[in-house]
């Protein structure tokens, strides 16, 4: 949850969106699936929603602060509170803006038990897992310090902009608390225009890894925690009165659509305009008093639809009033009819992996630079003839997002409501619904992205389905052009080999994403994973969003004696995609997973702190398994 100094953020713009937060309060009185609050109270809606949107601000003006940071581990917290637990005064923490060498000169008796400005240096962004051997499984409170000199405002503004850090962050800038965030994957901004000097700023970030019960995502999962500053962080300039948000795309009538939302004193009655050069599209129209416009205009008939086989983007600019921003747009659209996803009016099957945010190599720490995204995401479009791939559990980077957009990849794209979330807590409920959000405004206009998430192999209870099914009716809300999904862990098993999706969540989805390990986990043999019949009691896509088996590079057993060999791998994905072409209702795939990756929880011999589920290796060797699902996939792209 984003704050100001001890306040909560006031919105500065009303939403057209129910208030959630309501019926949030009202959890455990309210029935299973009842009906969002009034659209009328925005109110309520307002703690949900960044303060700041800033749209598209990684191709706005401004200076970058990534590069190199001082950093100071703090197992024991006491940067933030005496040795009784007693929380200090800002001027007592580490977020102080003091120099403690000439401190310590003028108070020789005070006491200084850390010095920020000599702490060790590491590039950001990164995960603090890079930093240092001994801090490979360290979860906990992690000092930063940049000391930098600030850009002339000229009477503009400036906001203070990271693009994630993971899991809780409380930002200090020249001995001032100017905010907190609640969320590992998301961005979030403050307007630092009154309190940056000109030499030699002090920001300072405390980040905690520790993840509780209550947090999202929980305590245990089955990936690595990755803490620190992990995206850039950036001073971004802006006029006065800024765009703070547009969302523009094609809508299933056939219309450009453009709703832009200003941000300052003099957002009412300013001029805006959209446009698309190639297009020869011009939108125009004036915001009103809450500084928002709507405009469509029919699409032109040059119009070439964005797609995997055309990624055709388009250069498009906003401008409103002393603001301008540009963006490369792709322009499609998505919807389901009956078991069909319907890309551009023709039905589709995807093609594609899962994929966690981590880049190959031996020792990765989450840096996720265009090179890096482009070496994952072309082994799926290329090496396996994907068209999809599913980033899980949580919101990747935006470099991977516009990556996709590029190179022609549909996106899933997810929150990390994962496993035994609180689901019976409100504050939950509300960090989730905030993580939602900001995920949602960050990517609605990346073409890529098709479906949106709420959560990931999630027990069935009613407070479960009242949780998952507000997340999705907010996910509508803020987004009525993608579809909305969740990847479901129980399906009803009629018999041997028969199952039945029964979940009650999948009346609230427009796909549904199924995680089936027959053939891995259980007792089932991969002659009876051939032989499962599926059914549905929902006329509505299904997509297979997990099924894998883990295999070592490099270790064969052609007998198949034992599981973790590439042999076996290669058999069970034989074996299930068998079983998935006898689905009449299956509309595509995402298999657990493109690479292996870290996860501590798995310590057998075969994977000693990997999961090594990935068809490829962590430093990017093909497995037998990938040949067979890319084979399959070109026979795929081959029938439409």
């Amino acid at each position: 949850m984003v704050k100001t100094t001890g306040e909560e953020i006031v919105m500065r713009r009303n939403r057209p969106v129910f208030a959630s937060i309501i019926a949030t309060l009202m959890l455990a009185a309210t029935p299973l699936y009842a009906a969002p609050a009034s659209p009328a109270d925005n109110a309520a809606y307002a703690a949900l929603v960044p303060a700041y949107v800033l749209v598209n601000a990684d191709r706005r003006e401004g200076v970058s602060l990534s590069g190199p940071w001082h950093y100071s581990v703090d197992p024991y917290r006491d940067g933030q509170a005496d040795f009784l637990g007693r929380p200090f005064k800002v001027s007592q923490t580490r977020g102080a803006d003091i120099n403690v060498e000439q401190a310590s000169r003028d108070n020789p008796n005070a006491l200084y038990e850390y010095d920020l400005g000599r702490a060790p240096l590491a590039d950001i962004p990164g995960s603090w897992i890079g930093y240092d051997p001994q801090l490979r499984y360290y979860n906990g409170l992690m000092w930063y310090q940049k000391r930098f000199d600030a850009p002339a405002a000229d009477g503009k503004r400036i906001f203070l902009r990271f693009g994630a850090a993971d899991y809780r962050a409380t930002v200090y800038l020249n001995g001032q608390v100017i905010g907190e965030h609640e969320g590992g994957f998301t961005p979030f901004a403050f307007d630092v225009t009154d309190k940056l000097r000109a030499k030699d700023n002090n920001l300072v970030v405390a980040v905690d890894s520790t993840r509780t019960p209550d947090t999202i995502p929980p305590t245990v999962t089955d990936w690595e925690t990755y803490g620190g500053i992990t995206r850039d962080v950036t001073l971004v300039t802006t006029p006065q009165t800024y765009i703070d948000d547009d969302f523009i795309r094609l809508t299933k009538d056939g219309r450009i659509a453009a709703d832009v939302a200003l941000e300052g004193a003099d957002k009412a009655d300013q001029a805006v305009e959209v446009s698309v050069p190639a297009l020869k599209l011009m939108l125009k129209g004036t915001t009103g008093a809450d500084g928002r416009v709507s405009l469509s205009a029919k699409a032109p008939a040059g119009l070439k639809r964005w797609s995997p086989d055309t990624p055709t983007l388009y250069d498009v600019r906003v401008t409103a009033g002393a603001d301008s921003l540009s963006d490369r747009i792709g322009f499609r659209t998505i919807e389901v009819k009956g078991s069909q996803i319907i890309l551009n009016g023709k039905p589709l099957f995807l093609r594609g992996i899962s994929l966690h945010e981590e880049e190959f190599g031996p020792d990765p720490s989450r840096r996720i630079t265009p090179e890096a995204s482009r070496a994952l995401l072309t082994e799926i479009k290329t090496g396996l003839h994907g068209n999809f791939v599913r980033l899980a559990h949580y919101p990747h980077s935006e470099v991977t997002t516009r990556m996709a957009d590029e190179l022609g990849l549909l996106v899933w794209s997810e929150i990390p409501v994962y496993w035994s979330a609180n689901f019976t807590r409100p504050e939950t409920l509300q960090a989730a619904q905030k993580m939602i959000a900001e995920n949602i405004l960050r990517d609605r206009n990346r073409a890529a992205v098709v479906i949106w998430s709420v959560g990931n192999e999630t027990p069935i209870s009613d407070a479960r389905n009242h949780f998952l099914g507000t997340l999705a009716q907010e996910a509508h809300d803020l987004d009525g052009s993608r579809l909305i999904s969740a990847a479901l862990n129980t399906a009803t098993s009629n018999g041997p080999n028969d199952i039945s999706i029964k979940d009650p969540l999948a009346a609230y989805l427009d796909v549904i994403g199924i995680n089936t390990y027959n053939g891995w986990y259980g007792n089932g043999t991969l002659e009876d994973v051939r032989k499962t019949v599926w059914h549905s009691d929902y006329d509505k896509p299904m997509i297979f969003s997990e099924f894998g088996a883990g295999a070592k590079y490099g270790y064969h057993d052609p007998a198949q004696q034992h599981r973790f060999s590439e042999d076996y791998q290669a058999s069970y994905y034989k074996a299930t995609l068998e079983m998935a072409d006898h689905i009449p209702f299956l509309a595509g795939m995402s298999p657990w997973i493109l690479k292996d990756f870290r996860s501590p929880r798995r310590q057998n011999t075969w994977q000693q702190g990997w999961n090594r589920k990935g068809l490829l290796s962590e430093t990017g060797q093909r497995k037998q398994a990938f040949f067979v699902l890319g084979d399959y996939y070109q026979k795929k792209a081959g029938e439409k």
